[in-house]
């Protein structure tokens, strides 16, 4: 490895680890969050879902923009712009202003998860891609794995602005390395346009889609997500049409393995990601922990990760990715099922055993799926498929905010997590994880089913 490669490398693992690291530290603060702003659990789920939400709506317009612009220069501008609005999020006076400048945030993060692969993909050559990648993931999973323990120890002895406060410092000094190593290569593609109807009708449907489901219990939230729906619709045909699409309908309609591999991911995401949201509910409110006791539970399932995702990915370069994600899936597939039997009385130690063994099955599945997304496409399309690989992620994340956020809308209404009974949270936990098994049980399918990276 070049020198130069080593100093490409460092930067994208920084930026791989910020991100994680602001959404596991605020997941783990947001019943002090919601006890400073007295807020209920819907909108408490909302200082989530916008830096989610911006960041899906974003990432399809960037990965083009970067494809067309440059990678480095689109990645340079994200780490400025998340680390302003980390800032901003600290000085927050309101849950609206909170909820909004996260929003903005996610923008940032997008622009930096778009065009991180696609730097790797075009500075490193295929026969070390799988170990490259599964080293960046592991820098995600360990600031998953420190996201918790600092923003319990931060929310516990300070506050939970000092969070952010924290992730701008961090995001300062990323930004500093990134403007000083990454060095624009020539720009071979601004005679090509953007998309901005394609832009449009994707952003709209995914706004009409969450804010839908977190009111479904209306007729109004009913309403958004068949509007949602149908704008899905016309964007896939509008796509189909275009000459300038934000997303080649090529790249899915004739490569199997990109496809399914990114349906895999969707799906995996969609069952997982808010695992660490409800239970960081479930250990402060139900069993009583501090947020630092909790933070210290809910970093064995990214620790798990951390430790063997660059395993993994150094697997997918010498045997067959499917096989080994799909082992991945099956793995979290059951700890997800093992959680719909949470109660009051289940102990710590059977907690912090099904959280790591849902991290080792993530860890198994993550990397190798994503070295297999980046190697099913050319280099012309990395920008693209860094984009279309992060969107999966983040839309199923989302979902998987969406899926908790339609059981806290439909058992808890207007209800904040601490004046609800235990025994109705602990429902509401059962039917959130056994929807979450039912979903990642589907992931198995598309996993084993897209085909060979390997052509003998």
């Amino acid at each position: 490895m070049t020198k130069t490669q080593s100093s490409i490398l460092a930067v994208v693992i920084l930026t791989s680890f910020l991100g994680p690291f602001l959404i596991s530290s605020v997941s783990i603060a947001l019943p002090a969050i919601e006890a400073d702003f007295k807020i209920n659990a819907v909108t408490l789920s909302w200082i989530i879902t916008s830096f989610l939400l911006s960041s899906a709506i974003s990432l399809l317009p960037l990965g083009r923009i970067a494809d067309i612009h440059g990678n480095k220069t689109i990645f340079k501008t994200g780490t400025l712009i998340f680390t302003l609005f980390s800032f901003g999020c600290a000085l927050a006076s309101t849950p609206s202003l909170l909820i909004s400048l996260r929003f903005l945030q996610g923008i940032g993060a997008a622009m930096v998860m778009t065009t991180g692969p696609a730097i790797l993909v075009l500075d490193f050559p295929v026969n070390i891609r799988g170990k490259i990648i599964g080293m960046t993931v592991a820098a995600v999973y360990i600031g998953l794995s420190v996201g918790p323990f600092c923003g319990g120890l931060i929310t516990n002895y300070w506050n939970w602005r000092g969070i952010f406060y924290l992730t701008g410092i961090l995001g300062s000094i990323t930004t500093a390395v990134s403007f000083y190593y990454l060095k624009q290569t020539p720009n071979t593609k601004q005679a090509e346009k953007m998309d901005y109807f394609g832009s449009f009708l994707y952003a709209g449907a995914l706004i009409a889609l969450v804010f839908g489901s977190s009111s479904i219990k209306e007729i109004s939230g009913l309403q958004l997500v068949m509007a949602g729906a149908v704008l899905l619709f016309l964007f896939w045909f509008q796509q189909k049409k275009s000459a300038k699409a934000l997303l080649p309908i090529q790249l899915l309609t004739n490569n199997k393995l990109f496809t399914f591999s990114n349906l895999a991911a969707l799906i995996n995401y969609s069952a997982t990601f808010a695992i660490v949201f409800l239970l960081s509910l479930y250990l402060q409110n139900v069993k009583g922990f501090s947020p630092h006791e909790a933070g210290s539970i809910l970093i064995a399932q990214p620790i798990m990760m951390a430790l063997f995702s660059p395993y993994a990915g150094s697997l997918s370069d010498r045997y067959e990715p499917r096989v080994i994600a799909s082992a991945g899936v099956i793995i979290c597939t059951v700890g997800l099922a093992l959680f719909t039997l949470l109660e009051q009385e289940t102990s710590t130690f059977i907690i912090i055993l099904n959280l790591s063994f849902i991290g080792l099955g993530f860890a198994f599945f993550s990397s190798p799926n994503m070295n297999t997304i980046m190697s099913s496409v050319s280099k012309d399309h990395a920008g693209i498929a860094g984009g279309m690989a992060a969107t999966m992620r983040l839309l199923g994340q989302m979902a998987s905010m969406a899926i908790a956020s339609i059981f806290f809308a439909l058992f808890m209404a207007n209800q904040s997590v601490e004046e609800v009974d235990d025994k109705l949270f602990l429902e509401i936990l059962r039917y959130c994880f056994m929807v979450f098994a039912l979903i990642c049980s589907s992931g198995i399918y598309f996993s084993l089913k897209r085909g060979k990276l390997f052509q003998c």
